[in-house]
């Protein structure tokens, strides 16, 4: 299924030796901007980019950042091999590679191999223009090179896993207290939609593309941002929302149009191609210059609604009814709480970038007939993960607490979505 849909019944100065020792610290502009590493300080961790954007050479939190995720990786994957021995009903001897091959990663698959015309002799499916063409293209040319094509997805996520805890941990060790990047980094893989990380779907690829390109703006590099930010315009429509945060953080920010002037605006537009790219090509395939969007409406069902009725029909879902997606829908009440609390966060905090980036987002998914893909939209808000890893500085035991209460529902979503489950 596309990212977020299936159906229920189926000019102030700035102190580079500021440390804030809360969760969303106070901006010291109105970006939202915080502390900034000394790129000659004792500790060596530089928590941004270089200035020719993602260097070649590691300091200490990009190594711990690598090292969680080496090890999350070959956890989760020696798990997902092993577990059928102990629940074999569940998982049917499936081989391995079949085990993550489900939902969306099979449609990517489908679309890499056959693309928007779908698979010969199976009758067409309507839902296919709302999945984005990026991911589908970069997982046709790995295949060039891997031709099975579950072996490909599970390597790109593993390639764009690495980026984006470099990127991550980068980012909120640049913003945060010290040693916020390792907490942001643990904190996200402790996530309960964590899985989707792993597996062959698109949101690691989207946050390898996205997370740097926001970096190289915060620094005012606004030319390499928009060259990024264009190919995550084309993984999924969450680009879209992106591209707006870029836009109020050049408006408002300390790197922005207040440092570099007017000029690199112009490259800002650059992102939008690929939006107005795949609707032409849509468009000429169906007539229809929103068939993205209406797909969600013929293939799941899925239209603008009031925010109430949407909430009564996901919470008919979640508790009024008993059948395989009950779990799942409870999950998508929650995070749709987590989304709420974070936007008014980023609000009262006066964050404009991320509370664009976030709210907007929220906004699409709530305002939808039903909650759906909530909860792994949570992956992609990255100032959730930097809130909690900057709340740990000042309640390090809530922190924990929280990692360790996660850590169960990361599994069971890794278990659901392996044995064939709707996992969000």
């Amino acid at each position: 299924m596309p990212e977020d849909s299936t159906n229920p019944s189926e000019p102030q100065p700035h102190d580079p030796d500021a440390h804030r020792e809360d969760d969303f610290s106070e901006p010291r502009d109105v970006s939202g901007g915080r502390r900034e590493h000394d790129a000659d300080s004792p500790s060596g961790d530089d928590g941004d980019l270089s200035e020719s954007g993602m260097s070649g050479w590691f300091r200490g939190v990009d190594r711990l950042a690598l090292s969680l995720w080496a090890g999350a990786w070959l956890g989760v994957m020696f798990f997902v091999a092993v577990i059928p021995r102990v629940l074999p009903t569940i998982f049917d001897g499936r081989p391995y590679l079949d085990r993550w091959a489900q939902w969306d990663a099979v449609r990517f698959m489908d679309l890499a191999t056959h693309g928007y015309d779908g698979v010969p002799g199976r009758p067409e499916d309507p839902g296919w223009p709302a999945f984005f063409p990026g991911y589908p293209l970069l997982l046709r040319a790995v295949g060039v090179v891997i031709p099975d094509l579950r072996v490909a997805g599970l390597l790109i996520s593993l390639v764009a896993g690495t980026i984006t805890m470099v990127a991550l941990s980068r980012l909120a060790e640049r913003e945060g207290p010290e040693g916020s990047g390792r907490r942001a980094v643990i904190a996200l893989l402790a996530g309960p939609p964590a899985v989707f990380l792993f597996a062959g779907y698109s949101e690691s690829v989207f946050l390898a593309l996205a997370l740097p390109a926001w970096l190289l703006a915060r620094r005012g590099h606004w030319v390499a941002a928009a060259l990024l930010a264009t190919p995550a315009s084309a993984v999924r429509i969450t680009g879209l929302f992106f591209v707006l945060a870029l836009i109020v953080e050049y408006v408002v920010g300390e790197k922005g149009r207040r440092e570099v002037g007017w000029r690199p605006m112009a490259w800002l537009a650059l992102p939008f191609a690929p939006l107005a790219a795949y609707s032409f090509y849509q468009w000429t395939r169906t007539g229809d210059w929103l068939a993205w969007q209406h797909a969600q409406e013929a293939g799941w069902d899925r239209h603008l609604v009031w925010p109430w009725e949407s909430f009564q029909t996901t919470w008919r879902a979640a508790f009024q009814t008993d059948y395989e997606f009950t779990l799942a829908f409870r999950i998508e009440l929650a995070a749709a709480v987590v989304g709420v609390v974070l936007t008014v966060v980023l609000l009262v905090k006066r964050r404009w970038p991320e509370f664009t980036y976030v709210g907007l987002q929220l906004a699409a998914l709530l305002l939808s007939s039903y909650y759906l893909s909530v909860g792994r939209a949570m992956l992609l808000w990255w100032p959730l993960w930097i809130g909690i890893a900057g709340l740990a500085a000042r309640r390090p035991g809530l922190y924990a607490g929280a990692v360790a209460a996660s850590v169960p529902f990361a599994v069971l979503m890794l278990l659901t979505f392996t044995s064939g489950g709707w996992a969000g």
